[in-house]
């Protein structure tokens, strides 16, 4: 049965064989037809056009009066197209589009190829199973035989290649007969190779492994006449051949000196045929084998793998893709292609009236060309082969020989290499650049790690080799940067990247290593290390703008922000407490100051960012010596300077640019400065009222009423710097100080500090008590506030300002009311009094006439809808709460007064309603306002 089936494929495949010669021949001679109809017509449409137009007449009149004949296209055409004669030009070229396979071309030139090609490799490997099963030959004599089947069908493909025609092989490349057979023939090799080894042990595991890859490179150098896939097939087999040879004693030497072989065979042929899937393979598989080997070995021999990881990154460099999509120029026009301009003519476009119109492809982004190339696959493959394996070498599952420390610093400056040797490879970059933060922050953590675990092996990774590595690291970025600006200047996109990358990596490296490994209190290795590195970023920023004015400013701005990270590591691994936020405050203003040595767009902008760090070190330490350290004096203590001066210096930072020419930055560096202000006054409040603690305790009305009037103030301030120099911030900044002042007002004086409520006491003196802080002030400011408002903010932020003033007014009122009844002591528990309930009707009445009459002057409606709800109010309070608790005289001098105030109210209306002009609302209809 088994020998009918082997029979039948092979029949089978050679009918198959047959129909699809049959098939290619006729699809060959009918799109031949095809495209010598199509030409003939394109060349006949001018001239059926120009015949049309000829046999349309039109009717001349000349001089005389006399009617002569014309075709429409002598009448239009003009003179200088007669004498010039040229004759029209034939319509643009199009790219033919791709004729829609028909069912049987699939299945007559595809479908039955791809099982030809299955068909003949099981034949193969059924003949080897027939003679086994039969016992007609010896083992080797079987062998023999298959592996002279399988260089039949290889010799087979090679001679139909050779007689196969063009067209078929464009049309269908990727179901090419010569291919399929060639791949059969290599797999029944491969087979056969593989039983003499481990079925029949014939041939030992050297043999085997040599045999298996000089058919895999045989069938890799083939790959360049039958097409990629048959090189993704000889790359296969080579990555599974160590897989299938079963040796006592493997040698890490010999398995990656043969990985890296083949990988560099399958780069030079994807070279040569311009592939891009089989070197992502290839990538791909070495990752796999270096990653596994690491983590699987026990111990595990590093240094092999890490010359693989050498040889994929030169690789790239020199062989594929190398320096394919160098020669790209970085321009405007190819970002934006603007067509030349023309000489009017005088002449009407002709517009067609059918067929398609040519529409240039849109080029793709610059960021996007530079970040994902034509060669995108195998450069990011490549880089992620080099990032998994290269992480292996130093990672916690890595039991190895030695301290693969320093082949981890080589592998990571060789992929940093790539990615500034080349431009279209800074994915290489950025993989080197996320490559090297890991690898800082596993070398930094690994020996805490290995000491919590008892594994033992402390000893190989000791904290000075992490120090070095990660310090080596950042210089190695710095120089990386340097060389890729010299060798690609010109190219504003590379160098902004590349400033980037090394400003965050060098920062990054270096801080780490300070963090996990340093001394906090004093670091003289981490402080020079970050001192030297800041240099280095001023020193290339210097270099650069002198050598190539075209160095963009954004990269130039990060070059001088590396330098700005590094110096506050510098100042923390220097100093401590109040030396680290003063150091950090000078470094900020001195990048301001030096606007007068050098007229760089940057510097102020980083001078900024500086401020902005110096805010999140306070955030992070609001203390600045520590809560112990911090002394009970008010006023004169760290926070003073440790607030003081950084205020000062974005004080005066903010004033040396008050000539600058970007508003935006005399917008922010004002904003900081006066958020400096304002936290100074507020930390030494808080400290001050607190019996000199700074944290901890809940705050009291006092407190919160200095910090409101902290935000009332810097809202002002932001609105007058608005008035003098305009900005989008500076407006902004000031509603939002507004805004949060308004709910602190509504949350914490209203409600949750209320002294009402909490029974806090008010103090000794009237009038000058907390109410006066807590409500009075409060309310004045934003009266205040509000009347310099009108006119310059929405008349919602305005409206809402006027109400806060007067809440706060009314609030102060009615407290002050209960403190002459009550004494200092005005909590809810104490309950009401029957003068005291009589006088709250009288003061709301008399509060609602003062607003009411404030609002004539100030002609302010709100005030008048504020006065018109407070007199409500009161209204509502006699008739509801009076009349059932007052009794005798109170009771009837409460509605007298309300009856009075309210006639008085109504005729106060009444004559401002009839002494003002009329409104434009209420003129008749008709009429012009």
């Amino acid at each position: 049965m088994t020998d009918l089936l082997v029979l039948a494929a092979f029949v089978f495949s050679f009918l198959a064989f047959a129909r699809t010669r049959q098939a290619h021949e006729r699809f060959t001679r009918d799109i031949a037809f095809l495209q010598s109809e199509v030409a003939r017509l394109s060349a006949d449409r001018p001239q059926a056009a120009l015949a049309a137009g000829a046999a349309m007449e039109v009717v001349v009149v000349d001089e005389n009066n006399e009617v002569d004949g014309a075709t429409a296209s002598e009448a239009v055409i003009e003179p200088e197209t007669l004498e010039a004669g040229e004759p029209p030009a034939p319509p643009p070229e199009t790219e033919p589009q791709k004729p829609r396979e028909s069912f049987e071309s699939w299945l007559g030139a595809r479908w039955a190829v791809w099982v030809g090609g299955i068909a003949l490799a099981l034949g193969g490997i059924f003949l080897v199973k027939v003679s086994i099963d039969a016992g007609l030959l010896s083992p080797a004599v079987r062998l023999v035989l298959a592996a002279l089947f399988g260089a039949g069908l290889m010799a087979g493909g090679e001679m139909i290649l050779r007689r196969g025609s063009v067209e078929g092989a464009r049309r269908f490349g990727n179901a090419m007969i010569p291919g399929i057979l060639t791949a059969a023939g290599a797999v029944t090799i491969l087979g056969a190779i593989f039983a003499a080894h481990a079925v029949y042990a014939f041939i030992g595991p050297t043999t085997a492994f040599v045999l298996m890859g000089l058919v895999s490179f045989f069938v890799l150098f083939l790959s360049l006449r039958h097409g990629q896939a048959l090189a993704g097939l000889g790359l296969a087999a080579s990555l599974v051949t160590p897989l299938l040879i079963d040796a006592d004693d493997p040698s890490p030497w010999s398995l990656f000196a043969f990985l890296s072989l083949v990988w560099l065979a399958s780069m030079a042929t994807a070279r040569i045929g311009r592939w891009r899937i089989v070197p992502a393979l290839a990538n791909i598989g070495l990752a796999l084998w270096g990653t596994v080997y690491l983590i699987a070995a026990d111990p595990a021999v590093t240094l092999p793998v890490s010359l693989s990881l050498l040889v994929l990154i030169f690789g790239h460099a020199f062989v594929w893709p190398a320096g394919a999509d160098d020669a790209e120029p970085e321009t405007v026009e190819d970002d934006h292609p603007v067509p030349e301009p023309t000489e009017p003519t005088g002449e009407v476009a002709e517009v067609p009236a059918e067929g398609p119109v040519a529409v240039p492809p849109r080029r793709a982004a610059p960021w996007r060309r530079l970040l994902l190339p034509r060669h995108a696959p195998i450069i990011l493959t490549g880089a992620f082969a080099v990032l998994m394996t290269g992480l292996s070498l130093i990672g916690p599952l890595t039991e190895t020989i030695g301290n693969p420390t320093y082949e981890f610093l080589a592998v990571t400056a060789a992929l940093g290499l790539l990615g500034a040797l080349r431009v279209r490879a800074v994915s290489a970059a950025l993989a080197a650049g996320l490559m090297a933060v890991l690898g800082v922050s596993t070398l930094a953590t690994l020996p805490q790690l290995l000491e919590l675990s008892s594994i033992g092996v402390v000893a190989d990774r000791p904290f000075s080799t992490s120090s070095f590595a990660a310090l080596s690291l950042a210089t190695i970025f710095i120089a990386l940067c340097a060389f890729a600006l010299h060798r690609h200047s010109g190219r504003a996109r590379f160098a902004m990247l590349w400033a980037g990358l090394a400003a965050v990596t060098s920062v990054a490296c270096v801080g780490l290593s300070f963090l996990i490994l340093g001394t906090y209190a004093f670091d003289p290795l981490h402080g020079l290390a970050a001192t030297v590195a800041a240099v280095a970023f001023l020193t290339l920023a210097e270099l650069f703008f002198r050598r190539d004015a075209r160095l963009p400013p954004v990269a130039q701005g990060l070059l001088l922000a590396g330098a700005l990270g590094h110096l506050v590591i510098a100042a923390h691994a220097l100093s401590d407490g109040l030396g680290t936020v003063l150091a950090m405050a000078v470094f900020a203003a001195a990048f301001i100051a030096a606007t007068k040595v050098r007229n760089w767009v940057a510097l102020p902008w980083v001078g900024a960012l500086g401020f902005v760090l110096v805010l999140a070190r306070i955030g992070w330490e609001p203390t600045i010596v520590g809560p112990l350290a911090l002394g009970r004096t008010p006023v004169f203590n760290a926070l003073l300077p440790g607030y003081g001066v950084p205020a000062l210096l974005a004080l005066g930072s903010a004033y040396a640019l008050r000539d600058w020419p970007s508003d935006r930055l005399r917008n922010a560096l004002q904003a900081i400065a006066s958020l400096f202000a304002l936290l100074t006054l507020a930390i030494l409040v808080r400290h001050a009222m607190n019996g000199g603690q700074l944290q901890g305790g809940a705050p009291s009305l006092a407190e919160q009423s200095i910090y409101t009037l902290l935000v009332i103030g810097g809202s002002a301030i932001l609105m007058r710097l608005d008035l003098s120099r305009p900005g989008s911030f500076l407006r902004y900044g000031s509603i939002g100080l507004g805004v949060l002042s308004l709910l602190m007002t509504l949350s914490a004086h209203l409600f949750v500090l209320n002294p009402y409520l909490t029974g806090e006491m008010l103090g000794p003196y009237p009038l000058f008590d907390l109410l006066l802080i807590g409500y009075l002030l409060p309310g004045l400011a934003y009266a205040g506030l509000a009347r310099v408002a009108v006119g310059r903010r929405p008349p919602v932020f305005v409206a809402a300002l006027a109400t806060a003033a007067a809440l706060l007014a009314f609030a102060w009122a009615t407290l002050s009311v209960r403190r002459a009844w009550q004494g200092p002591g005005i909590a809810d528990w104490k309950g009401f009094l029957a003068g005291e309930t009589y006088t709250y009707s009288v003061v709301w009445l008399v509060l609602g006439v003062v607003l009411l009459v404030a609002s004539l002057r100030f002609h302010s409606r709100v005030m008048r809808i504020v006065s018109g709800v407070l007199v409500f109010v009161t209204v509502l309070k006699v008739f509801l709460f009076d009349m059932a608790n007052l009794e005798g005289l109170l009771r009837a001098l409460s509605f007298i007064g309300l009856g009075l105030v309210l006639i008085g109210i109504g005729l106060f209306y009444q004559k401002v309603l009839t002494s003002r002009p009329k409104q434009a609302d209420d003129a008749p209809a008709g009429t012009d306002p």
